[in-house]
């Protein structure tokens, strides 16, 4: 996956706005389950939001982890929710249309 620039973002981070967490980080931290539900969550909706109910302090070295586990790339770790996005292979699938440049 190509990375991400800064403007696009901050496009995805205020289109995750509205969602609610898909996926939680429980006692059992990241777990085999926890990256297959996030890899069904991506493929379905391709932004998502993780919610960190346990290793609070952790989140950002999770959410990197769990980024590179599925494929994703964190847009951004709000509180104890982590956003990621991964863009759907399938064109005809696709939900969410990046800004090419900072419009």
């Amino acid at each position: 996956m190509k990375t991400l620039k800064g403007f696009q973002r901050k496009y995805l981070r205020g289109a995750a706005h509205s969602l609610r967490p898909v996926v939680q980080v429980g006692k059992n931290g990241v777990t085999p389950d926890l990256i297959k539900a996030v890899n069904e969550a991506l493929e379905a909706h391709e932004l998502i939001k993780v919610k960190f109910v346990d290793f609070k302090e952790d989140r950002k070295a999770l959410s990197e982890e769990i980024g590179e586990k599925t494929s994703s790339e964190p847009v951004g770790l709000i509180g104890n929710v982590a956003i990621f996005y991964r863009e759907q292979p399938d064109k005809d699938r696709r939900k969410i249309l990046l800004p090419s440049r900072g419009e």
